[in-house]
């Protein structure tokens, strides 16, 4: 199939598969499933789940397994990672945050459910992740738990204080306006993307690796793949920021350049930063060229990172 066929393909099983992983009603009470429900399924781009499949395709091409029974093992690992997002997603857009009231071309969450519900639907989101990491898939070959629980020790380091939220910290002190404020230096903005942004398409990676059977050598390599399109994909949105229309990004645009955000277009210009794109591109490429599997889905992958315009 084309890349078009297998992005709408892997995208709708990883909608069937939200649809039955996502809590509901009368399992939890209704107005916080429904809230949680709003932004998960809205749809967005799907990066982070797509990683974790074409990365566990990745590593049974490269054992000889099935690349069916890899992508099955790693669906809730998908899925986890894509209810994470999601939360970061929800608590990102409140006013104490980003403040922002668009988002997957939508009303943002604490617009439409309030300030208190949004964080409940992220908090639950993020929990429910977990269970889901922890749950399946069901069985008690030891193979499998080692797997699981490794998968959750990554989602976790890069979800929490290492990753993710760090990142997010590190950008709240850099444009706070209190005399402690700490303005970012070149080096500074790298840390901050690859914590806030790069940590969980890392991990996204390297879950699928693992869920799909590789060994410690091939999660290595793919892991500096997921480094290089994880600082790739946050370059090329901050240029989206300056150049994308807000009916085209889902999400207000150029809100960062507004509210004085480090980005790498204030640090370097377009022209620059797309070159580091470019050069993180070619680095992901030689990762997979070193693994072997430059004739896999995270080939087409990267590029629709670096050409994408949403």
């Amino acid at each position: 199939m084309t890349f078009a066929e297998y992005l709408d393909a892997r995208r709708k099983e990883v909608e069937a598969a939200l649809e039955v992983y996502l809590p509901k009603s009368p399992r939890i009470p209704a107005v916080v499933a429904d809230a949680m429900r709003y932004s998960l399924m809205a749809g967005g781009k799907r990066l982070r789940p797509l990683l974790v499949l074409a990365s566990a395709e990745g590593a049974a091409q490269s054992i000889g397994t099935s690349e069916v029974a890899a992508r099955d093992a790693a669906m809730a690992a998908a899925c986890a990672i894509e209810m994470i997002h999601t939360y970061s997603l929800i608590h990102d857009d409140l006013p104490s945050m980003d403040d922002d009231d668009l988002r997957r071309g939508r009303p943002t969450s604490h617009i439409v459910h309030g300030e208190g519900m949004a964080i409940l639907a992220g908090d639950g989101l993020q929990a429910e992740a977990f269970s889901l990491l922890a749950r399946e898939p069901q069985g008690l070959h030891l193979t499998l738990t080692a797997r699981k629980l490794r998968v959750l020790g990554l989602v976790a380091e890069a979800a929490g204080p290492a990753g993710m939220v760090g990142g997010q910290a590190i950008d709240l002190h850099a444009v706070s306006a209190t005399p402690a404020a700490a303005p970012l230096d070149a080096d500074g903005l790298r840390e901050m993307h690859a914590r806030k942004t790069g940590a969980l398409i890392r991990a996204s990676v390297a879950s699928g690796a693992v869920m799909g059977g590789a060994d410690d050598r091939l999660v290595a390599t793919l892991d500096i793949y997921g480094t290089e399109i994880g600082l790739a994909f946050q370059i090329v949105d901050d240029i989206l920021d300056v150049e994308g229309a807000a009916a085209t990004l889902g999400k207000t645009a150029g809100k960062d350049h507004a509210a004085g955000k480090p980005t790498y277009p204030a640090f370097f210009g377009l022209e620059k930063s797309r070159a580091l794109a470019a050069d993180c591109h070619g680095r992901a490429r030689q990762a997979l060229d070193k693994a072997g599997l430059l004739d896999s889905r995270l080939d087409d992958i990267a590029t629709w990172i670096i050409k994408r315009d949403k």
